[in-house]
């Protein structure tokens, strides 16, 4: 039997196609594109956040993730919630390479010492995905 909590995130959660087309493939180092609804006064746009993902949490409703990025020398993170009606898709732009689970150590580097190495795609991982 579901609890009452459970029922009510279930009408909230985006629709599952949308979940695996956009989210799964996201993992913590990747460089992603997060569009969001801006509200000012009566007009609506979408603005894009572009950065790396330090952080990736799940658990249903309350899933979120960080994103990081560096503008006009400023370290600028975000937490979407991932659900939220407010974003509007997430982007994946670059598959990162990164051994951890956290990137806070960002935080602390500068220049080319922050930068993430890219994933290349691999021949066996190109037939796997055939």
């Amino acid at each position: 039997m579901t609890s009452v909590r459970e029922q009510v995130e279930k009408t909230y959660l985006k629709p599952e196609t949308q979940v695996e087309a956009e989210i799964k493939p996201v993992e913590v180092g990747d460089t992603v594109r997060v569009h969001t609804r801006i509200k000012e006064g009566d007009k609506e746009r979408i603005q894009v956040f572009e950065g790396i993902v330090i952080r990736f949490k799940k658990g249903g409703i309350s899933s979120s993730l960080t994103v990081r990025k560096v503008s006009h020398g400023v370290g600028v993170e975000r937490i979407f919630p991932v659900h939220a009606p407010t974003v509007e898709k997430i982007e994946l732009k670059a598959k990162g390479v990164v051994r951890r689970a956290r990137l806070y150590y960002l935080r602390s580097l500068h220049g080319k010492a922050a930068r993430i190495k890219a994933r290349t795609q691999t021949k066996r991982e190109g037939e796997a995905s055939e």
